[in-house]
């Protein structure tokens, strides 16, 4: 049987189970999918479920917040990506060696491509249109994963954080990326083709908030996408609908990232329209 599971905190609204449950049975294999919440201040925890994979007692691990990068400590190596990017949502064993690697890159990005009405490659972009210029929302470890995406793809990142020093580091780690203050004065002159918010702002069950600032518009000719993907319409979402903007939430880049972790430690690939079905009813 296989044994997979997520690590993080808290776990309680994850949809990962039922995303994976029908990865698996799909692919007609036998194996469970849990939920392993551990504490931020709980680094035997952390520790502990490492040596569970290390022993090939479980044969795979999702990470999300607050681990992404508590767990890189207590692993071998990372992959290019995982590297590159300094956070990981994948842990695998090969070879005797616990690797992270970061899936939510390439799920993020496969994903945007679904919401821009362009291609989202700065390369396939036609002489004269000009800069992609994206904004993203927050400074942890799911921003890293899209401001890599991003700028791997030839865009011009902003990275805006509450604290300004988060936003930095992050920028610095990638180059081509620069960071602001959270100042709604430079969102509404900015020429802005991408939002993306990496925060957990306007996450159930605070359902009425938005990372952006009250009564600020929209650029005129940016795509909104929201991490957050429960509820199934932020109110970022929401806002940005109303104004007829394009957006999105995260879901589809959590079917994504999810499928891609699903091949890593199966060799098999789920389909997107199964594992989406498995949470539709959830989220509406």
């Amino acid at each position: 049987m296989i044994k997979l599971g997520l690590i993080g905190f808290p776990l309680s609204h994850s949809l990962s189970p039922k995303i994976q449950a029908a990865a698996l049975q799909d692919c007609g294999l036998e194996g469970i999918y849990s939920l392993y919440p551990v504490h931020p201040d709980e680094p035997q925890g952390v520790s502990d479920l490492l040596a569970r994979v290390r022993s090939g007692e479980i044969h795979g691990l999702n990470v999300t917040i607050p681990h992404k990068q508590n767990v890189i400590p207590f692993l071998d190596r990372l992959t290019p990506t995982g590297c590159a990017i300094g956070a990981v949502n994948t842990i695998y064993l090969h070879n005797n060696q616990l690797v992270g690697d970061n899936t939510d890159a390439p799920g993020f990005f496969a994903d945007l491509k679904k919401l821009l009405t362009t291609d989202p490659d700065r390369d396939a972009k036609t002489e004269g249109k000009g800069e992609l210029n994206a904004l993203v929302l927050g400074a942890g470890g799911s921003s890293r994963a899209v401001v890599y995406a991003l700028v791997s793809a030839g865009w011009d990142v902003t990275i805006a954080a509450r604290r300004i020093e988060q936003s930095q580091e992050v920028a610095l780690q990638f180059g081509k990326a620069k960071a602001i203050e959270f100042d709604p004065q430079t969102f509404q002159h900015s020429n802005l083709q991408l939002i993306v918010n990496t925060t957990p702002v306007g996450m159930m069950p605070n359902i009425d908030q938005s990372p952006w600032p009250e009564n600020l518009p929209f650029p005129t000719n940016a795509a909104i996408y929201d991490l957050v993907y429960n509820p199934p319409e932020t109110k970022l979402v929401r806002d940005a609908r109303y104004q007829g903007l394009s957006a999105t939430t995260g879901l589809g880049m959590l079917i994504e990232q999810a499928a891609l972790a699903f091949e890593i430690w199966t060799g098999y690939q789920p389909p997107r329209e199964i594992m989406f079905e498995a949470v539709k009813q959830t989220v509406g």
